[in-house]
């Protein structure tokens, strides 16, 4: 099984990345179940806006596309800008929007049996709106959303120590989070792995 961690933070992989450390955290359980995971840093890709598979022009979201069809689990990372998901976590959604019309060999979306989750990093409110938004949006897709899909870790309004610096995993309620999103998320795909969803009428 594969889990594929999409983090939509606006730094390129040579920037730490809060979000990737807090992902990093789901990561280490799901590999203890045997997962194979993988990290992209989107910010480290040429990806163009537009509600399309393939923009041309050396558009790279097709890698990104091949990537997702590989994976069972994908979770979206993103920081909070002003209350919100970041504008490469939209860019995201967006293009899978547009390639949701891509279909596999039963002719269902090829975002059908696999499972979605979000991971949330900020240092002010709007995690749950970040994440409420990024959960339809996978979902309205294909992607199928287990109970408690998310995890997220805000510090105190304002500038201050984000994530790593604060040691944001030693909290409480960010640690059962991640753990509860993990095994939901390992759960509802090992059911897929026996159990797809039918192609009729899908």
């Amino acid at each position: 099984m594969k889990a594929l961690f999409l983090n939509c933070s606006l730094k390129k992989s040579e920037e730490v990345s809060n979000t990737q450390a807090l992902m990093d955290e789901v990561a280490k359980i799901l590999q203890t179940h045997h997962v194979e995971c993988e990290s992209v840093r989107i910010a480290d890709y040429h990806i163009p806006y537009g509600i399309t598979d393939d923009a041309g022009d050396g558009d790279q979201w097709p890698e990104i596309l091949t990537k997702i069809r590989n994976a069972t689990i994908v979770v979206i990372g993103t920081p909070l800008w002003i209350g919100e998901k970041s504008s490469i976590a939209k860019n995201v959604l967006e293009r899978i929007n547009g390639s949701a019309n891509l279909t596999d060999e039963n002719g269902q979306s090829i975002f059908y049996n696999k499972v979605g989750g979000v991971v949330v990093t900020g240092n002010e409110d709007g995690a749950k709106n970040a994440a409420a938004s990024i959960v339809f949006s996978l979902n309205y897709m294909g992607f199928t959303m287990p109970p408690e899909p998310v995890a997220y870790w805000l510090g105190e309004a304002g500038p201050g120590p984000s994530f790593i610096e604060a040691e944001g995993i030693k909290s409480e309620f960010t640690a059962g989070q991640v753990k509860t999103m993990a095994a939901n998320l390992l759960h509802v795909a090992t059911i897929f792995s026996t159990n797809p969803i039918p192609p009729e009428e899908n």
